[in-house]
């Protein structure tokens, strides 16, 4: 069994505000990334014990997976760790990788019941779209980007956040060729961009409208919510991903035009997201996490094997910490997930 190098970020935070430098552990290049595996922790065999009788003891119960608790997935000797990777994600480098479960001894629901079981040592599962999927799946389904969204593609994506705290993906499957994650510190981002044109950087601090395309939860109507790009709170920075959900608020009715001071700062934010992001390679069998309030996440366009059953798939959870971190009011409140008038929650083994 490899050596495990696991490590906190030692760097302390100072306090958060636009404008200025921040000192932050979430502040990191690429090369701090590929130089490193601090941030993979590699799971022991008696770690690995413990989640094959957790993961016993659900079957045993017939247990669904979204019915599974943390009392329902005892891990006396991994809670510790989880602990500690649950502060890093929170208050350290903002992401970290779990190695070391084996896909040859266990089946897709042992799989999936143990990347829940330990999903629940780091926060609350939330609901992934308006089909009421708490256990999402990354998988090309053969549809156009654009036209869906782009976890059901093959397609490069541009470096987002998702509506929760953590991103939580589990590999279950890689593609034939590309698709690998990609990851950015919006920390560093900030700073870069700060250096360079602070004037952008203040800019992003302002409310940018994003479509909610079409997901709009029971008692609101606003088909739009206003956002900043960069945000503080409480000495705490939070970022969210520019995505196509910005220009498609341009085309609803009462959403002011942006300025070019806007659209440059904008345009900025992806180009230099694409110099700073590092790709990270998922073999089968990780977990991987991070935080959505300092860390973009992406991935490249790839070839999937023609065989069904070999098909690039990760299993995707969506997870809350029920406010641990400070967040701005705007981003707090769509960290929650997505739910629609008549969801039923669900948790599918796979999509097709």
């Amino acid at each position: 069994m490899a050596q495990n190098n696991w490590a906190k970020n030692s760097v302390n935070r100072q306090p958060a505000e636009l404008g200025k430098m921040l000192v932050d552990p979430a502040d990191w290049y690429p090369a701090d990334v590929s130089g490193s595996d601090a941030w993979i922790y590699r799971l022991s065999e008696a770690e690995l014990a413990e989640i094959d009788t957790a993961i016993a003891g659900v079957q045993a119960r017939g247990l669904d997976i979204m019915h599974i608790t943390r009392d329902d997935f005892p891990l006396p000797k991994l809670a510790a760790v989880l602990a500690d990777i649950r502060e890093e994600l929170i208050d350290g480098r903002g992401f970290a990788m779990i190695r070391g479960l084996d896909l040859e001894r266990l089946t897709k629901p042992q799989y999936a019941a143990a990347f829940w079981g330990v999903g629940t040592y780091l926060g609350e599962a939330l609901c992934q779209n308006r089909n009421g999927h708490m256990l999402g799946h990354v998988k090309d389904l053969g549809e156009e980007y654009g036209e869906v969204r782009g976890y059901m593609t093959r397609a490069h994506m541009a470096l987002h956040c998702d509506q929760c705290d953590f991103l939580a993906l589990a590999c279950f499957h890689n593609a034939k060729e590309g698709g690998n994650h990609l990851i950015c510190s919006s920390v560093a981002l900030y700073n870069e961009i700060l250096r360079r044109r602070p004037d952008l950087a203040v800019a992003l601090g302002g409310h940018f409208y994003r479509s909610r395309k079409g997901e709009i939860p029971p008692g609101e109507t606003e088909p739009w919510v206003k956002q900043p790009v960069f945000g503080f709170q409480d000495g705490y920075f939070a970022a969210r991903g520019v995505s196509a959900a910005i220009d498609l608020a341009q085309k609803l009715p009462g959403v002011p035009p942006m300025t070019d001071l806007e659209r440059e700062a904008l345009q900025m934010f992806r180009d230099v997201a694409r110099e700073l992001a590092v790709e990270i390679p998922l073999e089968r069998g990780d977990l991987f996490y991070l935080c959505n309030h300092v860390t973009l996440h992406s991935r490249t366009e790839f070839e999937d094997w023609p065989e069904p059953e070999r098909k690039r798939h990760l299993l995707r959870l969506w997870l809350s910490t029920k406010g641990e971190r400070p967040l701005p009011p705007e981003i707090a409140r769509r960290s929650e997930g997505v739910f629609v008038e008549g969801t039923v929650l669900v948790a599918p083994l796979d999509v097709e």
